[in-house]
């Protein structure tokens, strides 16, 4: 009877496990299929609120490639993505080992640098337009870069700091003791034992400025620099939305993000645990 009550009672408590995974999968994938749905219905049918197309059509699919050239506009966010990430580690990672190993601005410089991320961007969005102009980076790929690059600071130096402070403080000490300088130690000996952490934070930073919309649509009024996010927003017009081929410019640029996502899964779980020592 006993075995039987404790087999009854795991059975119980897998099928809630199930249960509740299942709930969470829901809640993140019903979005994303109604978006699929969507791109599948007419003009008045995405209105109805239907949630399945009673009729699908492909004019959505057909029509949001031929009104806009959203190769591009996908092209120029992964450009600017790719870019930014990298200058935001190459920036945050010898600043946060700075300010983490050598206590370089106290306890001041680093809730300042978290600080800074707490404004809203729209603070900035005035000085940094007239920045950009006077550098003649205004509608350049290369402004969004640095913009990006630069706002992304203050979430690189969170990430990075916890990795940093994983790693025994010997290892440093032993690489001075040797006659190692600072550079040499943070990228010949702490960046090669951070790898994961670092990819996991250019990933991060990447996936954001990626998504960026407001400095975006700020900085980039000239078609050829125009990212897929502000791209997603010409289909609102005045009277109309296009909802469907809104939802089709919407599926392109998560489509490469989850398929980085999926392929760095192994660099991001990586850096969750980096610093362990044998």
């Amino acid at each position: 009877m006993i075995g039987t009550a404790e087999r009854t009672k795991r059975q119980k408590g897998w099928l809630a496990a199930y249960c509740a995974a299942a709930l969470v999968v829901a809640f993140f994938l019903l979005p994303i299929v109604f978006l699929v749905s969507v791109s599948f219905k007419s003009p008045d049918e995405a209105l109805s609120g239907h949630f399945l197309p009673s009729r699908p059509t492909l004019d959505n699919w057909r029509n949001t490639f031929q009104i806009i050239p959203l190769g591009q506009y996908l092209f120029n966010s992964l450009t600017v993505a790719v870019f930014s990430g990298l200058l935001t580690v190459a920036l945050a990672f010898p600043a946060t080992y700075a300010m983490v190993r050598l206590k370089i601005g106290g306890r001041f410089l680093p809730a300042f640098t978290l600080a800074t991320y707490v404004a809203p961007p729209v603070v900035a969005l005035i000085p940094l337009f007239l920045l950009l102009r006077r550098v003649g980076l205004l509608n350049t790929l290369t402004g969004l870069v640095v913009v990006n690059g630069l706002g992304n600071l203050p979430v690189a130096f969170w990430l990075l700091s916890g990795f940093i402070r994983r790693l025994p403080i010997e290892i440093d000490e032993a690489a001075w003791l040797d006659g190692a300088g600072h550079m040499t130690v943070v990228w010949r000996i702490i960046a090669p034992m951070m790898a994961p952490g670092l990819a996991a934070t250019a990933l991060i930073c990447g996936i954001l400025a990626f998504d960026e919309f407001l400095l975006a649509s700020s900085f980039s009024n000239d078609p050829s620099t125009r990212t897929l996010p502000v791209a997603i927003a010409l289909f609102q017009g005045e009277r109309l939305v296009n909802f469907g081929q809104m939802a089709v410019a919407s599926i392109t640029g998560i489509i490469p993000v989850y398929l980085i996502a999926l392929f760095a899964q192994r660099w991001l779980v990586g850096g969750l645990t980096v610093g362990g020592v044998k």
